[in-house]
């Protein structure tokens, strides 16, 4: 398991950051959430520089996905991976599937 942070900077650059859940804690007990949902996809998406509209917490079920940033980092992320996607501003991330997927998306308030 893997735990990843897609994040854009002041200059609207997107980068990637390793996490280690010990560092987190916050991320142990999540109380601001506005929604959860599980989704399937069939392989099909592949998605230029997008940030997205809120925060969010997306755990990997099955499947792998690429995600890149504007900064040229890439990640491949498979099931039980984890990522914070905080890149709701700037340049945001790529994101294609290497394979048929699922995963559990919590959208989070703050």
């Amino acid at each position: 398991m893997a735990i990843y942070r897609v994040f854009s900077d002041a200059d609207g650059e997107s980068h990637i950051e390793d996490l280690k859940l010990e560092d987190h804690p916050e991320l142990a007990a999540m109380m601001n959430v506005s929604e959860v949902r599980v989704q399937e996809f069939d392989g099909s998406r592949h998605m230029d520089l997008h940030p997205l509209p809120e925060r969010r917490l997306i755990i990997h079920l099955y499947g792998e996905v690429e995600i890149g940033a504007s900064d040229g980092a890439k990640r491949v992320l498979r099931a039980g991976d984890i990522r914070l996607m905080e890149d709701i501003t700037g340049k945001g991330h790529t994101h294609d599937d290497l394979t048929p997927s699922a995963a559990v998306y919590i959208l989070l308030n703050d």
